[in-house]
């Protein structure tokens, strides 16, 4: 969320933010005709508690002095203020939720070094890694590699659950825990904290990291008015929720594996084939708290972690940097990782890693002190960043790494994952 103060100061700068996502709008004339009501309302009350405070300590003199019909008349005219400041509080708490609701729907404002852009048909590639497999052959894709070897069952997948399912069995099952044990291992050794968090969550939880009340359709809602998380992200970014950390402290660096849930709104004949876009996948989460300061070279740092796995793995792949017409709601600079899928000719999203700045501490009051440099405490800045989503890896393994004969080869670093399963065969 933004800071009010500049939303107030700087409300060219909001609009130029929202005209440059696209999409985004804010009702400028609103928030100045609340910002102005709430502020008339504190100074108003102030005033009466001040005669009020006034008044009550004349009651006491009045009555020593035996002025009995002054000292009545001075009651009633707190007994009065008392009831005026009464109904001006409760005006103000229907203005400031009116106020909190119009700031949470606006987005965060990009970093100056987000390029221009109206889609993703305008992100500039930062670089690229290895180069797309020319295969000797007609290539196979995961859709179709999956029920030949035995490791996707999408029939039954529907069955079990509905369109946008799919069941692993053997060694599908099985890579698909040897790469969660791969990338927590990886981000372990570079120094990240591994959590196991819930995947059910609260209101409180998803306004923190700006799910809610924006995207409330995107998400599977659970009985007690709670959610099933969208990503561990949520859970992590949390974890700190009206807490104040010390200086000392930052960087910290999260790592969570969790099934993920997402409605998928609004994406109906998107990737409808195979596993890159349903309803439930698993993914493995970095987020980092950090200083203003350093969260840019923490982000450098989060996607350079992101791409290491894709390296060791061998999987080509580019990273593009999100325009201001393709970045996140909660981001002020974000990173896709896109792995090359033969099937669909092109690079795949499989990681987005992203800066947040102070905008989700601010929702989730995040704050932290450093004595040595100011006063009191400011808002740290959060990241977050996928390492990696675990489904969209399987299906670029089966794609990139499959031989003419219909066996899949087993990139060398998750063979001891793979309990030393090596191919990955059919009928398997």
């Amino acid at each position: 969320m933004l800071d009010i103060k500049f939303v107030r100061e700087h409300p060219d700068a909001v609009d130029e933010s929202c005209a440059s996502r696209q999409n985004a709008h804010w009702d400028r004339e609103r928030f100045f005709d609340l910002d102005e009501e709430r502020r008339s309302v504190i100074v108003e009350v102030e005033k009466l508690q001040a005669e009020r405070n006034a008044i009550s300590k004349q009651v006491g003199q009045l009555m020593r002095e035996g002025k009995r019909d002054e000292a009545e008349s001075a009651k009633a005219q707190v007994s009065a203020n008392k009831s005026r400041i009464a109904g001006l509080e409760e005006r103000r708490g229907v203005v400031e939720k009116e106020l909190l609701d119009l700031l949470s729907a606006i987005p965060n404002i990009p970093d100056s070094s987000v390029p221009y852009g109206k889609d993703d048909s305008d992100n500039p590639e930062v670089r690229a890694w290895g180069e797309p497999r020319r295969f000797g052959f007609d290539p196979k894709a995961h859709w179709d590699l999956g029920p030949a070897t035995g490791m996707i069952d999408f029939d039954r997948g529907v069955k079990l659950a509905g369109s946008r399912f799919y069941l692993l069995g053997g060694m599908g099952a099985r890579m698909e825990r040897a790469l969660i044990n791969f990338f927590i291992d990886m981000h372990v050794r570079a120094g990240f904290k591994e959590w196991w968090p819930p995947v059910i969550t609260n209101y409180d939880s998803l306004f923190g990291t700006g799910q809610l009340p924006k995207f409330d359709e995107d998400l599977f809602h659970v009985s007690g008015g709670m959610y099933l998380i969208p990503t561990a992200e949520v859970m992590l970014t949390n974890i700190h929720r009206d807490e104040t950390l010390d200086a000392s402290q930052l960087p910290l660096l999260y790592t969570a594996f969790t099934p993920c849930f997402r409605e998928e709104a609004g994406s109906a004949g998107r990737d409808t084939r195979g596993i890159i876009r349903v309803h439930e996948f698993d993914k493995v989460e970095m987020v980092k708290f950090a200083k203003p300061e350093d969260s840019m070279s923490q982000l450098e740092s989060m996607v350079a972690e992101a791409e290491l796995c894709l390296k060791t793995l061998g999987l080509p792949y580019h990273v593009v940097t999100l325009c201001t017409g393709d970045i996140g709601f909660s981001a002020c600079k974000c990173y896709d990782i896109e792995v090359w899928l033969p099937s669909y000719n092109s690079y795949k999203e499989i990681s987005s890693c992203s800066n947040c700045g102070d905008f989700q501490a601010r929702r989730a009051n995040i704050k932290y002190r450093d004595p040595s440099e100011f006063k009191g405490a400011r808002y740290v800045h959060t990241l977050n960043g996928s390492g990696l989503a675990v489904g969209r890896t399987m299906a670029a393994i089966m794609e990139n790494c499959q031989n003419a004969d219909g066996s899949i080869t087993v990139p060398e670093a998750l063979v001891p994952y793979m309990g030393g399963v090596d191919v990955i065969r059919p009928g398997a």
